[in-house]
C-alpha cells in the first residue's frame, strides 16, 4: 500500500509525463479532471468474468491490474497507466453490471434495507512496474418498492452500473448514508489514486 498523499506529491509534472487512463468510463474521466489531472484515455476490453472462489477484493484487484498491463504495450516505458474495476458486493456475492429488468430488480431486493460494500481495485503501472490498492466504501441502500424499482430503471442510468445504481445520479435518492470514500462509489478512489501516482514520482525524475 502507498503512503498517504502529502500536499508536496500531489505537485506532480502533470505536463511533462503522460497519463494514461484505460477506461473510456465518463465518470472516471470526470474525477480525475475534477482534480486537474492532464490525461488521455484508451479503450481497454478484457474478460470480466468471476474465477472461481474468488474474493471480490481479489476480483477488482485483478481485473484493474489486467486492464493496466493491457494497456501498456501501447505506449512508452515512461507513461503512467492507471486502471481500475469498481464492483457492488454483499453476502461474499460479487453484483456487477445488470443483464436486464429483472437481473437489476434482483440486485436491488437484495440490497434493500441493509448495508453493501462498494469496493474498488486500482492498478498504475509504469513500464514493467505496477502498484495496487484496494478501497472500500460501505453504503446504505434505501427499500424500494416495484413502482420505484420501475422508474429507476425506466430512467435507463441502471443500465452498465455496477450493482445497477449511480450515486451520482438519480439512484443517490436511496442511498441514505455512505461510510468512507464518495469517488470510490462514483469508480474511483481519488486519494488512493492520486498516492499510487505519486509512488512513482521520484523514480520517473530520476
Amino acid at each position: 500500500m502507498p503512503h498517504s498523499i502529502q500536499s508536496s506529491d500531489a505537485d506532480i509534472d502533470r505536463e511533462s509525463r503522460l497519463i494514461v487512463l484505460a477506461s473510456t468510463s465518463p465518470r472516471r474521466k470526470a474525477l480525475l479532471e475534477q482534480v486537474g489531472l492532464i490525461f488521455t484515455t484508451a479503450a481497454i476490453d478484457i474478460d470480466e468474468s468471476v474465477h472461481t472462489d474468488e474474493s471480490s477484493a481479489d476480483y477488482v484487484v485483478r481485473l484493474a491490474q489486467q486492464k493496466a498491463l493491457a494497456a501498456v504495450p501501447d505506449f512508452s516505458s515512461q507513461t503512467l497507466i492507471i486502471a481500475a474495476d469498481t464492483t457492488v458486493t454483499i453476502d461474499g456475492l460479487i453484483l456487477a453490471k445488470p443483464t436486464d429488468r429483472d437481473h437489476a430488480f434482483s440486485m436491488w431486493q437484495l440490497l434493500a434495507g441493509r448495508t453493501h460494500q462498494v469496493m474498488t481495485g486500482v492498478a498504475v503501472a509504469c513500464g514493467e512496474e505496477i502498484v495496487t490498492c484496494n478501497v472500500v466504501t460501505d453504503v446504505d441502500f434505501m427499500m424500494l418498492n416495484k413502482l420505484q424499482m420501475q422508474e429507476y430503471w425506466d430512467t435507463g442510468e441502471p443500465i452498465g452500473k455496477a450493482g445497477g445504481y449511480a450515486i451520482q445520479g438519480y439512484g443517490a435518492a436511496y442511498i441514505p448514508r455512505i461510510n468512507g470514500s464518495y469517488s470510490n462509489v462514483v469508480g474511483l478512489p481519488l486519494v488512493e489514486t492520486l498516492a499510487l501516482i505519486s509512488h512513482f514520482k521520484r523514480p520517473l525524475e530520476r
